[in-house]
């Protein structure tokens, strides 16, 4: 950030009085911009034994695939952006069910929230950030070919759970993979 988004002036990088972290800080109109990090937000999509997922037609990790999930926006609920992610991946409609995952991913400043969904019908297809959409049992997901770990670990979860017959609830951080 350089100028402020309220006068126009440039800003500064410091700690401002009575806070303890680095701030963008207006000197002119004294404004403190904020960063905090981004909300995704998506779901399961599950129809009998299957789960829906989407291959990206977009970068980051543009042909893997992934879940139905995206960048929550301003005024809405985390099920009603749940929801819209979904429909606009995959042309899906879901029930939303229980919240199933919150990972924080502190490296890019993101947090990931997943809920369960019932699929209310099989008519899918392919939305614009979508190249392909289609139903996976366990022994079908594509793990090699999975977009991001923050699918690949719930997913895995999910499905033991799922045989154990007993799905819950987790939290967790996805650190920055160390080479």
């Amino acid at each position: 950030m350089k100028y402020c988004s309220d006068c126009g002036n440039p800003i500064d990088l410091r700690i401002p009085a009575g806070d303890t972290l680095p701030r963008h800080v207006c000197p002119a109109c004294g404004t403190i911009h904020y960063q905090n990090p981004k909300m995704v937000v998506g779901c399961i999509p599950e129809w009998e034994d299957k789960i829906l997922l989407c291959r990206r037609a977009i970068e980051p990790r543009h042909g893997f695939w992934t879940l139905p999930a995206g960048f929550m926006e301003n005024a809405e609920t985390l099920v009603e952006a749940a929801s819209r992610e979904t429909l606009e991946e995959a042309n899906a409609r879901v029930k939303m069910g229980e919240l199933y995952a919150i990972y924080s991913l502190p490296h890019i400043n993101q947090v990931h929230i997943l809920f369960r969904a019932q699929l209310l019908d099989l008519d899918f297809k392919p939305g614009i950030e979508s190249l392909e959409v289609q139903l996976f049992s366990e022994l079908e997901v594509p793990w090699d070919t999975l977009a991001f770990r923050v699918i690949r670990e719930p997913l895995k979860r999910y499905f033991e759970e799922r045989r154990q017959g007993q799905l819950g609830f987790h939290m967790g951080t996805i650190e920055l993979a160390r080479h």
